[in-house]
């Protein structure tokens, strides 16, 4: 039987439609830069997908910019903005992505200032915390991601944003897991800068955009010619940018299912589970949650065995690792506090647009077998 996928928030499919529209660009091999009828036809291609994406978040077509993907748009704008001022203080969040965390560690290395602000229990930032370092005037950039990877907490941007302009504070989001889950208008939330990532959309890998907005300093990325109005070298992967604008226009339509279908079947687990699995936790429950994503943190059982139990009949992912018998709690549970006896058998189980209940029903089934099994 074909494993139940339930692992979108690491990846998703290629959507059929998404591989319809590249199927052309493996053929039209012409450079966007040249001026003849092959280059115009594949530069036409690489200025709709532009105009999708910009549809897709609210914004000009001018303040998108193509990139490798998220964690590449994700360095671009704290790297392009920490490097195009002196003395630059960058604030984020102890449950970032490594592709900002990650990041943040390398600018310490060269000098730059980095505070880490805490987060609650329920796996939100701490507004008061932020706004007591905002207000000291000092900060050149905030970067907190609008939905956490791992429990699916959404931040509060639009509070932040507020704060930010008082100051007038840029503010980067990494947007990866928000986008086509819920809504996301960068006209209504107001951040300067906000990362994509292709394949968390139902795109390839290998393909993102970073939203920077008209007006934002940002240091080039490569160096060369001109492409993407000279901040980005580098001839145009026109196929993979031709998927990522049909899967934006593809998410735009789709959203709906996301925020109430998915939503349903998420929470018809999340019951499923609470109702047979004695001592458990739902992280993130206590704030608003992407519709897809259920954490969920089990006492006295490891992750790792429950994966063991399960392995070749759900794909999910763990809360821990256990290496040399030492378990390791990931970074997100420990800034929330979550004790170490249920950190320890977290799952992460997040569902796509293909998710069926009768998909949810076994999962369950199989999930609540393995923990009984392993109590026993």
């Amino acid at each position: 039987m074909k494993p139940i996928y339930l692992d979108y928030n690491a990846t998703t499919p290629i959507a059929p439609e998404v591989a319809e529209a590249m199927l052309p660009f493996l053929t039209e091999f012409g450079n966007p830069s040249s001026d003849h009828i092959f280059g115009r036809k594949t530069k036409a291609a690489v200025n709709t997908a532009r105009q999708q994406v910009a549809d897709f978040i609210n914004c000009s077509p001018d303040e998108i910019y193509f990139t490798s993907g998220g964690s590449e748009s994700n360095n671009w704008a704290l790297k392009g903005l920490a490097f195009s001022q002196p003395d630059a203080h960058i604030l984020t969040s102890e449950i970032e992505h490594p592709a900002i965390i990650e990041v943040c560690k390398y600018l310490a290395s060269k000098g730059v200032k980095i505070t880490f602000i805490p987060v609650r229990s329920s796996g939100v930032i701490d507004m008061a915390r932020l706004a007591e370092i905002i207000q000291t005037g000092n900060v050149s950039l905030i970067s907190v991601m609008h939905a956490n990877n791992e429990v699916g907490t959404i931040q509060p941007i639009k509070e932040l944003m507020e704060m930010a302009k008082i100051q007038r504070i840029p503010v980067h989001t990494d947007a990866a897991q928000s986008l086509g889950k819920i809504p996301v208008d960068v006209q209504d939330i107001e951040v300067d800068l906000l990362s994509i990532a292709g394949h968390k959309l139902y795109a390839p890998k290998g393909i993102g955009a970073l939203f920077c907005r008209e007006g934002v300093m940002l240091e080039n990325l490569i160096h060369g010619a001109g492409h993407e109005r000279g901040r980005r070298a580098g001839t145009e992967n026109v196929l993979l940018i031709v998927a990522l604008g049909k899967a934006c226009e593809l998410a735009k339509k789709r959203i709906v299912i996301q925020q109430k279908q998915v939503a349903v079947l998420r929470d018809y687990l999340q019951h499923k589970l609470i109702e047979n699995i004695a001592d458990v936790k739902i992280n993130g429950a206590d704030a608003p949650r992407l519709p897809n994503t259920l954490s969920i943190s089990i006492r006295d059982v490891q992750s790792q065995d429950i994966l063991h139990q399960i392995e070749g009949e759900i794909a999910c992912s763990a809360g821990s690792a256990c290496h040399a018998g030492m378990v390791t709690i990931s970074p997100v549970l420990r800034a929330m506090q979550v004790p170490d006896n249920y950190a320890a058998g977290t799952l992460r189980l997040s569902l796509g647009v293909s998710t069926s209940k009768n998909e949810i029903e076994t999962a369950a089934r199989l999930i609540i077998g393995a923990v009984r099994d392993l109590r026993r």
